[in-house]
Parts: C-alpha cells; structure tokens; sequence
C-alpha cells in the first residue's frame, strides 16, 4: 500500500541573509550572501515526506504573485498534489526573514501572508485528501481554527495526527485530544507544558503525555530525540554530521519521521528516518533545497550514528 500522507500548514518564501552572527536588537551587522528559497513549515513538511517516496496532498493559501508561483512550482517539482492550495487575490504570499549565522544557527521571523486566511472551509474541501491519508501532518503557522478542523477531519477517518507545534503556544485540550502524535522541541514543550527551566528530558516528554496526546516526540537537535508512549520512553541518537544551515532541520525531521510512519514502520524506526533526514537537511542551505531524498536518508541509516 502507498505510503499517503497529507499536510495542512503554511507556504513561505524564505529570504535568507547570511551573517557572521545574530544581530542583536537595535543592532545592525555587515551580512554575506542573500538568497530566496521555497519554505513555509508546512510545505517544507510536504515535500520533505514527498523526496522520501511518500505520496503527499498540500492544503494551503499562497497569494496571486511571483512568490505564489515559485512555491506551487517547487510542490510540483517534488510530486506535491497542491490542487487544495488556494491563490489568494486579497492577500500577499508568506514570506519568511531569515539570518544564518557562522556556526549555522537562525534567527527568523514570518509574516504569514495568505497563510493567516487559510479557514476551516478551506480544509472541508479537501476532505478526501485528508481521509485518503495515512498521516495528517499540522503546525501552527496557520489559524488554530483551520488546524482543529483538519484534526477532527483525520481523526473520524482513523487517519494519524502528527502536529509539530510550532511556533509554541498554549493548546485547547480538544485539540490536544485528537493528536496521535505531538512533535515539539524543548523550548516549545517549555511553553506547551508550562515547565521550569532545568526539568530533564524525560520528565519533559511524561508531561507532555499529560497533556492528553496518544504520543510525545521530543526533538533535541545534536542530541537526537525521545518518543513517549504510554508505559515506555525510548532515545534516539542524533546521526553526526557537519551543519551548514539548521534552517528546516526540524521539519524535515518530522516530514521523514511522518513518510515512515505511513509506510507502517514502527514509531521508533520512523523516529530514525526523522533523525536521519533532520542532520542532512543542516547539511545545505536553506529550507527546501535542503531537504534530502530518500536514498541520501537510507544512506546515512546505514552508515549509523
């Protein structure tokens, strides 16, 4: 059977300054080299599962620009189906600033653009997408309101709800239900959990549990990541590599770890295939022509940590 995964999220254009360090505020440094890339946590999502062999449906909104096209072009490039990404004639497509410094590291900010009218009618019409899935892929860059529905939507369908929860905020339990899987960094589970400073990982992912999901998936950058379920806590090792651009890092990550889950791996076999993509992705700059193939991933698994 197909792997088929659907994806409900943001589409950005990436503006990408490299400097030799982060700015601080009211700070302003000599910079490198300027690029544009496609992004968008939800496209990039979308094409990382796609370069792995998954089948993958995009719903979204773009506005009706140059930046639109190039972002529908490079779904198409990857076998995106974007039929369910919407032009938007009354808004601008997203764009995202992005400065990368010496060491790889970003600092970003979004102005979501035709993202933030992405609405729950819009996710209805895309419904047969969303039930021929067999995973839903969601984030928050686009209106909580339109992220609920296409849960509710997977959910009555038996489809897997994966929802990498950034950027952070507070959750409606409801919501929170209906997620199979939460994907969240340490600062983002900081925010979700309401935790401390200083609390360990494990500790972390078992409040994470509490917050109702079937399943917790910590991502700790160089230090891999830690799947949570029900009665056992497993760590999964980082692959090393040399990072270039953490940029898309973690959404490669979890469009790997989505793609093999879909395959009908096993949650921990899929959490290395989202390790495997997630250190290649650092290994290029910028979002989506980072995102590595399903050979390059099987490569590294191979190869091992």
């Amino acid at each position: 059977m197909a792997a088929r995964v659907a994806v409900v999220g943001s589409l950005n254009m990436d503006l990408i300054a490299r400097a030799p360090r982060i700015p601080q505020p009211g700070e302003t440094i000599l910079g490198g080299d300027f690029c544009t890339a496609p992004g968008g946590k939800g496209a990039n999502q979308a094409v990382a599962a796609a370069r792995l062999g998954a089948q993958v449906s995009m719903v979204g909104r773009v506005g009706s620009d140059a930046f639109a096209q190039t972002l529908l072009a490079s779904l198409a490039a990857a076998g995106v189906d974007h039929r369910h990404v919407i032009q938007d004639a009354q808004a601008a497509t997203g764009v995202a600033l992005i400065v990368v410094d010496d060491r790889g590291q970003n600092s970003i900010v979004v102005a979501p653009g035709a993202n933030a009218r992405l609405s729950p009618a819009d996710v209805d019409a895309a419904r047969a997408a969303i039930a021929a899935a067999g995973v839903l892929l969601l984030q928050l860059e686009s209106p909580l309101e339109a992220v609920a529905r296409a849960a509710e939507l997977a959910h009555a369908h038996g489809v897997t709800v994966v929802l990498n929860p950034a950027p952070a905020r507070k959750l409606p339990t409801a919501l929170l239900a209906l997620v199979d899987v939460l994907v969240p960094n340490e600062s983002e589970t900081a925010i979700l959990a309401g935790l401390p400073d200083g609390v360990q990982v494990e500790a972390q992912a078992m409040a994470l549990l509490d917050l109702g999901v079937g399943a917790a998936l910590l991502t700790l950058g160089e230090r891999g990541a830690l799947l949570a379920q029900p009665g056992s806590i497993e760590h999964v090792p980082a692959f090393r590599v040399t990072p270039v651009d953490t940029t898309a890092a973690g959404d490669a990550f979890v469009g790997g770890f989505a793609a093999a889950l879909a395959e009908g791996r096993s949650p921990v076999e899929a959490v290395r295939w989202g390790c495997a993509a997630g250190a290649l992705a650092t290994t290029k700059l910028g979002a989506q022509p980072s995102l590595p193939t399903r050979q390059e991933v099987e490569a590294l698994l191979k190869r091992g940590n």
